[in-house]
């Protein structure tokens, strides 16, 4: 999104994170964290996960999943993304912060069509 400007290095630090074996508890940093991702933030965020620092910041300056992040991007595009966030159940856009309930429901409608 253009409105979110620094969304671009936090998906590659995540894919780093990822790379190194702590996507999810990064992931959940950056959440926490939002929108606090400057390049040292996101070193930083990797450093308290105990994530190797020059293996990380190697990972996020060489761009090494740029291709991957293109490719997310252009997946959202053709779905038809446009704001944050936005899920999608079996399909169908859910757009927005929901209750769980909105999820639940979702789901179980979906499920119901699946019979």
């Amino acid at each position: 999104m253009p409105s979110h400007g620094l969304a671009r290095p936090a998906h590659e630090a995540a894919r780093c994170a990822g790379h190194l074996g702590k996507y999810w508890p990064y992931h959940d940093r950056l959440f926490a964290k939002q929108p606090a991702f400057e390049r040292e933030q996101l070193i930083g965020y990797a450093v308290e996960l105990d994530l190797p620092r020059d293996a990380f910041a190697n990972c996020l300056d060489s761009h090494l999943f740029a291709d991957a992040v293109d490719a997310d991007v252009a997946e959202a595009r053709a779905l038809g993304v446009k704001a944050t966030p936005t899920f999608f159940v079996n399909g169908r856009p859910l757009v927005g912060a929901h209750p769980v309930q909105t999820f639940r429901a979702a789901i179980d409608e979906a499920l119901a069509a699946r019979r």
